[in-house]
């Protein structure tokens, strides 16, 4: 029998993943299943017991659901459909694929190319695969499930207005690569097909720090280790096209609205007192958005997050997490100042 814990990799990283360990109760039984293992929850450790009673009572593997328009959805099964499409639309042949001329040029360079310095992942390419499938794909399918219909119905139900798809890669998985191919596959089509509605070569990238922010100018075509040129996002001939994308690196923090200039307390009671009304020193929302992206005015913008699962806004009654009022003291206040910068977050991008 083979042994987990002597060989626990099943599978390439650059290959599809056909083999997954058997887990009872999180752990592995020791058998090797011949299929790609299901997205699921899996919970391996007790519920905090800040949480109300109420939420201690439910089951550990119980699964979040989403209602659209009436009809309540298990996310997880949603996922395991789109991989399961995906699966089967990336083995026709070319010719069947659905996709513009230069999609398709993008994905046979991408799934055959010989790289001469670092191959993608499967998961890298899947991902991309994934949004493409979504964007391109899935629109002309006669289905009975109608997969944009349904992100349109949960978008609508947690930021309306703000349409958002979420790919999610564990840690190390190399998620500015498949930034780089995003916005190489926009831009190409962008640059290739103007008259698309579909397709924009704007792109806003928001990084939740600094640190990871300047670690992310190797998406700007001019870089001096540019991820188009070293890794070979795209073929040759189709360089050129990247050139043409507007690109703008930030972090989350530069959409708070700055003081525009200093005022003491006192000044500030007199010159209110005497108007009535509060005196405005900060930037307005206008002033706000032209410091942060002002060479993307007019454009239409892609917005790529990194690490976006720290952008969010706080539905009201609560959920399954941890909330401020169940917390005391340093936890407590560091519940409120991530609920505050996530707020942020979602606010200056809508």
């Amino acid at each position: 029998m083979p042994d987990f814990f002597k060989n626990p990799i099943l599978n390439s990283p650059y290959g599809y993943p056909g083999q997954h360990w058997e887990l009872e109760g999180g752990q592995p039984t020791g058998k090797v299943i011949e299929k790609r293992r299901d997205c699921s929850y899996l919970t391996p450790i007790p519920k905090s017991k800040k949480r109300k009673q109420e939420a201690e009572q439910m089951d550990l593997l119980d699964q979040p659901k989403v209602s659209v328009d009436g009809v309540e959805y298990d996310p997880t099964s949603i996922v395991n459909q789109v991989r399961s499409q995906v699966d089967t639309w990336r083995n026709l042949p070319e010719g069947q694929w659905g996709v513009t001329p230069t999609t398709a040029r993008l994905l046979r360079h991408w799934r055959t190319h010989k790289f001469n310095t670092i191959r993608p992942f499967f998961c890298q390419i899947e991902a991309v695969e994934t949004a493409i499938w979504l964007a391109e794909v899935a629109p002309k399918l006669k289905a009975k499930f109608d997969y944009n219909k349904y992100l349109l119905g949960v978008n609508a139900e947690a930021n309306p207005d703000l349409f958002r798809i979420a790919l999610k890669l564990a840690t190390g998985a190399g998620k500015t690569m498949v930034m780089s191919m995003l916005i190489a596959w926009q831009t190409a089509n962008a640059v290739r097909s103007p008259g698309s509605k579909k397709y924009s070569k704007a792109f806003l990238i928001i990084a939740p720090g600094i640190t990871i922010r300047d670690r992310l100018r190797v998406l700007l075509p001019n870089d001096t280790e540019s991820y188009y040129q070293e890794r070979e996002i795209l073929p040759r001939d189709m360089m050129a096209d990247i050139d043409k994308a507007k690109i703008v690196i930030t972090n989350y923090h530069a959409f708070q609205r700055r003081e525009k200039m200093t005022v003491s307390k006192g000044t500030r009671r007199v010159l209110e007192g005497r108007s009535g009304e509060p005196m405005q020193t900060r930037e307005t929302e206008g002033e706000m958005v032209r410091r942060v992206m002002g060479e993307l005015m007019g454009e239409k913008v892609m917005v790529i997050n990194d690490e976006a699962h720290h952008c969010y806004r706080m539905k009201s009654g609560g959920g399954a997490v941890d909330t401020e009022d169940e917390l005391k003291g340093e936890e407590k206040k560091a519940a409120h100042d991530e609920n505050e910068f996530a707020r942020m977050w979602i606010t200056g991008i809508e």
